[in-house]
Order: structure tokens, then C-alpha cells, then sequence
């Protein structure tokens, strides 16, 4: 029997050889630090300028499409929105797999100038009045280029800071990326209500709107410049040095998708979960408190007011997952919009500015859940081989059909049916689909990323865990 004990403990080591010191990934705060504020910063500009868009569609509305019905050219604005989002998944399928081949660093550079200079096109192309038919056009054009630049961001962004930061503080440090998704949609909402407010109605739409869009050449040249400052990935680094790159180059979209394929459609539930509701509270909201007939100036603050709020809460929901698991965060918030997106949606029907705001405040502490903890989530799903194109592809598909689509989808209900509750409605089912995820995911906290090895913040921790396995 002993002979027998000996000889299981000797296949084990060959099966999972004792790591070493120098196998342990050393990341200093100092690294973490500087890589989550390019990322983050990065992905503030990419939700900035989506967030300006979904601010001023009815203002689009009207510039971009033949005058008319006020309500036709709101939704067309909304199916522009949307039509990002259809060239989303092929974004994602293009740069995801590259990225996995020539390093995070180079296309996370790259998706940011695509996503910056369409944007700053966007305020100035001509209105309809002033060149017909080309104005949607172009119009289309510049936001399917944000569309298929954005198709690289997310996946990337989050596997840069998930492969940078210590196992131990992976969902602290990753919430910083939805706190730049915050600080983007805030900025947006800012200057918006600041130029309305400053501006008379026929300055605004005449000129006035385009101030946003044009702000977002400065803005990308200095989340241009901090990326290219920062080093490769520790993750990528390892895995270069660990095989050849031709293996790398052989992997494709067939391997991050269809060799992932659980992991993948997991990654498509629960980002339907994150990004419905998302985008319903950060994106719709103003459209639909305009239409109705709460103030849109008011409406705009009510919302700045949640996005604060939620920012104060972020990295704390982030840090509450890594001591307690992604899954009970995760799982609150699915609850939490299953449960109160209809009383929450009630009160803001009421109109007046307390049950409006506490109505979206309710909805954001349901949101603040996904955004603390989605980010060290999804990343974890897949190995470090094919990380980036895997998560980008799955996020992307998602949020092609379900996240852009949710303001035109909800208006859409709302004018087909008459019931203004219908976003609650489509709240609701997100959150059941947010709870059956969450249910059949893993538990990938204080644990190393798949096809990684450990990751400390500190020699000392990396002493502390080959000293730890040596006795185990």
C-alpha cells in the first residue's frame, strides 16, 4: 500500500510539477497601477463617445435624417446607434485572435486611434439640409468604424489588466475598467447637459452638438500616448517565452470559439445579462425619460448623480469579490434586477425628481454588482493562449445582439405596444438570464488565470507559495 502511495504522489509531480520561484509572476503595484490607468483611460474614451451619441440622438435625429416625425427620426438615430454594433462581432473576430498573436499592447493601440478619429468625423460631417442623402450615410460609415474598433477594446482592455494584475486582487483591480466606462458615460453626460443648458435650443442644434464629438481628438491622443507607454502583458510575456511563435500563429477564430465553446456561450449569457441592463440605465434612460415628459436637463443629472454614486461603490463591490467570490456579486445583481426592475421602473414612471432618482438609483446599485465584478469575470473564463480573441469574440456577439440593440429594441416594444413598463420587462429577463450564468459558472477567485502561472504582488508572496506547496 505505501509502495502504492509513493508511486500515485510520483505521477502527480509529472502531471504538476512543483512550481518554482521563478515561475511565479512579480507584478508591483507601481506596473498594475500604471497599466490599469492607460486601460481604463482607454476604455473611458471608448464609452464616452458612446455616451454622447445615445445623449444627443434625438438632436442626431433631427440633423442627420429628413424632417418629419419627430418620433421616426428618433428611432432612426437609435438604428444608427444599434448598427455599431452589428460590425461589433467582426471587430472582435479580427483583432481578438490578433491580438492573441502580436501581443495585447499593439492592437489595444491601434483600436484606439480607429475609435478616436471616427468619433471626431462624426462632428464634422455636414447636416442633411446641407448634402441630402450622404449626411446618414456618412453618418453610418464613421459609426461602424467606432463599431469594429470597439470589436478589439473590451476584450483586450480586460485581458490586459486581468493578465497585469495578483491573483489575489484581480477583482479589484479589474472594476477599474467599468469605473472608466463611468467616467466616460459621466464626462458625456456633463458636457452635454452643460452645452444645454448654455446654448439655446436653436445653437445647440445647430452647432452646438458637435462640441462633444470633436472632443474626442485630445482625449484619444492621451489615452494614445499612455499605451504606448506601457510593457506587454506578464501573461503574453510568459507565454512567448514558453513556445514557439508559430504555435501562436496557428491559432484562429475556430480555436477561440469553437474550442471554447462552453466557456463562450457562458460569456455570451452573462454579458446579455450585463449589457442589457447596462446599457438600459446609461444609454436609454435619457431618451426615455424625455419621452416621458421628465425634463431632459433633469433627467441627465439624475443620472450623472447614480453614475457618481456607483463610481464611489465600484472598486469596493470589486474588492468585496475577491475576498467572497465573483459568483455572490454577480448573483445579487441578477437578483436584484430580476426582482426590483419593476418597482424601480414604477417610480420612475411617477415623474418628479426624488422617485426618478431613486428609481435609477435602484437600478444602479443592481448595475454596480456586474461592473465591480464582470471584468475579473469574463476574462477567467478562457486560457491565456487564446484569451483575448475568445473574450472578444463572445462580448461582442453579445453585445451585438442584445447590448446596442436595447434602446431600439425597448422603444421599439414600447411603440408596438403601448406600455411604457416594457423596460422593466426587458430588465426582468435580463436579470433571470444574469442568475442562470452565474449559476453554472466556476468560482475563479484568488486563483491564477487558465494557462497562467500565479501571480503576486510581492517576492515575499512568491517565496510564501512555493514554500506553501513544498509543505502541502
Amino acid at each position: 500500500m505505501a509502495r502504492h502511495r509513493a508511486l500515485f504522489r510520483a505521477i502527480h509531480r509529472r502531471k504538476n510539477p512543483r512550481l518554482r520561484q521563478s515561475d511565479i509572476t512579480v507584478t508591483e503595484e507601481a506596473q498594475v497601477k500604471r497599466a490599469v490607468k492607460a486601460t481604463a483611460l482607454g476604455n473611458a474614451m471608448e464609452w464616452y463617445d458612446f455616451g454622447v451619441y445615445a445623449y444627443l440622438a434625438v438632436i442626431i435625429g433631427k440633423e442627420f435624417f429628413p424632417s418629419g416625425n419627430d418620433t421616426a427620426q428618433t428611432l432612426s438615430s437609435l438604428a444608427t446607434f444599434a448598427a455599431a454594433f452589428l460590425v461589433r462581432p467582426i471587430g472582435g473576430m479580427f483583432f481578438g485572435p490578433l491580438g492573441d498573436k502580436v501581443g495585447r499592447k499593439k492592437i489595444l493601440a491601434l483600436t484606439m486611434i480607429m475609435m478616436s478619429t471616427a468619433t471626431l468625423a462624426i462632428g464634422l460631417i455636414p447636416s442633411y439640409a446641407s448634402i441630402g442623402f450622404w449626411a446618414p450615410v456618412l453618418l453610418v460609415l464613421c459609426r461602424m468604424v467606432q463599431g469594429f474598433s470597439t470589436g478589439g477594446e473590451y476584450g483586450g482592455a480586460a485581458t490586459f489588466i486581468a493578465e497585469y494584475a495578483p491573483d489575489k486582487r484581480r477583482g479589484f483591480w479589474g472594476s477599474f475598467l467599468e469605473f472608466g466606462t463611468l467616467i466616460g458615460y459621466t464626462v458625456a453626460a456633463v458636457l452635454v447637459t452643460s452645452l444645454t443648458v448654455w446654448l439655446s435650443d436653436d445653437a445647440m442644434q445647430s452647432w452646438g452638438w458637435r462640441i462633444p464629438f470633436l472632443v474626442a481628438a485630445p482625449l484619444g491622443l492621451i489615452g494614445l500616448y499612455l499605451r504606448m507607454k506601457l510593457d506587454e502583458s506578464p501573461a503574453f510575456q510568459k507565454m512567448e517565452e514558453g513556445g514557439p511563435a508559430a504555435e501562436r500563429d496557428k491559432k484562429s477564430f475556430k480555436d477561440s470559439f469553437f474550442g471554447q465553446w462552453r466557456a463562450m456561450l457562458l460569456c455570451i449569457a452573462l454579458v446579455a445579462a450585463f449589457n442589457i441592463t447596462d446599457y438600459m440605465l446609461l444609454s436609454y434612460m435619457p431618451t426615455y425619460l424625455t419621452q416621458l415628459g421628465f425634463g431632459e436637463t433633469g433627467g441627465l443629472m439624475s443620472i450623472v448623480v447614480v453614475m457618481l454614486i456607483l463610481m464611489a461603490l465600484i472598486n469596493s463591490v470589486g474588492r468585496l469579490s475577491d475576498r467572497i467570490g465573483r459568483k455572490p456579486v454577480l448573483m445579487a445583481g441578477s437578483v436584484g434586477f430580476f426582482v426590483l426592475a419593476l418597482p424601480a421602473f414604477l417610480l420612475i414612471k411617477q415623474g418628479g425628481t426624488v422617485a426618478v432618482f431613486t428609481g435609477l438609483l435602484i437600478l444602479g446599485l443592481a448595475l454596480v454588482c456586474y461592473l465591480g465584478a464582470m471584468s475579473s469575470s469574463l476574462p477567467a473564463l478562457f486560457p491565456t493562449d487564446v484569451r483575448y480573441g475568445s473574450l472578444s469574440i463572445g462580448f461582442n456577439i453579445s453585445v451585438s445582439l442584445f447590448g446596442g440593440t436595447t434602446p431600439l429594441v425597448v422603444a421599439g416594444l414600447i411603440g408596438a405596444t403601448g406600455n411604457d413598463l416594457m423596460p422593466a420587462f426587458y430588465t426582468m429577463l435580463a436579470g433571470l438570464v444574469g442568475i442562470i450564468a452565474v449559476a453554472a459558472m466556476k468560482e475563479t477567485a484568488r486563483q491564477p488565470l487558465e494557462g497562467s502561472p500565479p501571480s503576486v504582488a510581492t517576492d515575499e508572496e512568491a517565496r510564501e507559495l512555493v514554500e506553501t506547496q513544498r509543505l502541502s
